[in-house]
């Protein structure tokens, strides 16, 4: 199956074959394909992957949701069920290094191709399942969506205002999350094949990305017990550390130690904190938060953001306007770094989404192929696995693409 999208990232040379939809899974094979895998993404004839009917919004008719997701890909339909699809995809496992699928556990083996046949079929093949809670166990046939998953990792616990309702992150994290650690566990994989010369088998799932995130809350929980709640915009530990309302906005504040108290102090004419016992370090902050957030409070209220902001950046204290997205993506430090990616799409026309998030210096990843449209690349991948045109005629004509 080689690749009429060219590039020389990291992954490239890579074949992956894409059996996902939805976010999870296609945001695993995005990241691979921005860093120069050949990913072929593989969907049901006429319908295709569900989330090009997710609008609005659409853009010349065509899904933003799935736009944003799926660029650098090449699409084939395909039927699973029909004798003609197996086949069809048997071979395209055989050429393949990596094979990425989302389906319910246990569906991709009703379909003929459980694990052992797919490495029978090629003993190299790097084969990823994601799923909500595990290919086996007590969460195996549990359907699984973001919200679901946020609340039952831990996240919404922790999120939202002291005494409020749990609130989920505002962005589908528990599946992108279990994309991104799928994504480094297929490259893992591919490192250890050097060695090993085998691929293995990567069972990835959105519970584990979520147990992953609570990082210093599950700490606090481990090392004494206590069960962490909802702390707002708060910390714990260090004081002050959080939002802050302006005159015409909200700012999010991070003084770590005694150095940036000092400058932070300075900077806003608060000097008067610096002479009060109950302010001297962190932990007297800490023991009188009560006492020291109003007053910083009724300084910050006074000045408009973009005033605080200034300030505390020339004094080098951890400062941060909080953003809408047209002024996220109007910040000069967003556009520096390139983090609003472009391509041209033959039916939406210039198609924006957020762009790499990192830069390389020798294998940069980058925006080459477009998100395609259904089957808009059946034709040229089966000509690739050697099939010919009366062949590929054939399929057509018998509904296996």
């Amino acid at each position: 199956m080689e690749s009429t999208v060219s590039g020389d990232g990291a992954l490239e040379g890579v074949r992956v074959l894409d059996l996902t939809r939805a976010l999870a899974g296609p945001y695993c094979t995005l990241m691979l394909g921005d860093h120069g895998a050949d990913v072929v993404k593989v969907e049901i004839p006429g319908e295709g992957d569900e989330t090009r009917s997710w609008m609005p919004p659409a853009m010349g008719g065509v899904s933003a949701y799935y736009l944003a997701i799926n660029r650098n890909k090449r699409s084939v339909t395909l039927d699973l069920k029909h004798p003609d699809g197996k086949r069809v995809l048997e071979r395209m496992i055989e050429r393949s290094d990596v094979v990425v699928e989302n389906f319910s556990p246990g569906v991709l083996a009703r379909l003929g191709f459980p694990d052992d046949r797919i490495r029978a079929i090629n003993r190299r093949a790097i084969v990823c399942h994601v799923s909500g809670f595990g290919q086996d166990g007590p969460g195996r046939a549990w359907p699984a969506y973001d919200l679901i998953v946020q609340g039952m990792g831990g996240i919404m616990s922790l999120t939202g205002e002291p005494g409020s309702e749990p609130v989920m992150v505002g962005v589908p994290q528990a599946d992108m999350v279990a994309g991104m650690f799928a994504a480094f566990a297929i490259v893992a994989a591919l490192h250890a094949r050097e060695r090993t010369g085998e691929g293995q088998v990567i069972d990835a799932t959105m519970i584990g990305g979520q147990v992953a995130l609570l990082s210093r809350q599950a700490a606090r929980y481990f090392a004494d017990g206590t069960v962490p709640g909802r702390e707002g915009n708060v910390h714990a530990s260090i004081v002050p550390y959080q939002t802050f309302r302006a005159a015409d906005g909200h700012v999010n504040i991070g003084v770590a130690n005694n150095a940036l108290f000092e400058r932070f102090c300075r900077a806003l004419e608060l000097e008067e904190l610096l002479d009060d016992a109950r302010f001297v370090d962190n932990p007297t902050r800490v023991a009188h938060r009560r006492d020291l957030v109003p007053l910083i409070e009724r300084r910050i209220a006074s000045l408009p953001k973009a005033e605080v902001v200034r300030r505390l950046r020339e004094a080098n204290v951890p400062v941060g306007p909080i953003n809408a997205l047209d002024e996220v993506f109007a910040d000069p430090v967003i556009r520096h770094l390139r983090l609003v990616a472009e391509v041209d799409h033959p039916v939406a026309g210039r198609v924006r989404a957020p762009g790499i998030p990192v830069r390389m210096s020798g294998t940069p990843p980058s925006v080459r192929g477009h998100p395609p449209l259904l089957g808009e690349h059946t034709d040229e991948v089966l000509r690739d696995l050697g099939y010919s045109a009366d062949e590929i005629d054939a399929l057509r004509r018998d509904g296996a693409v």
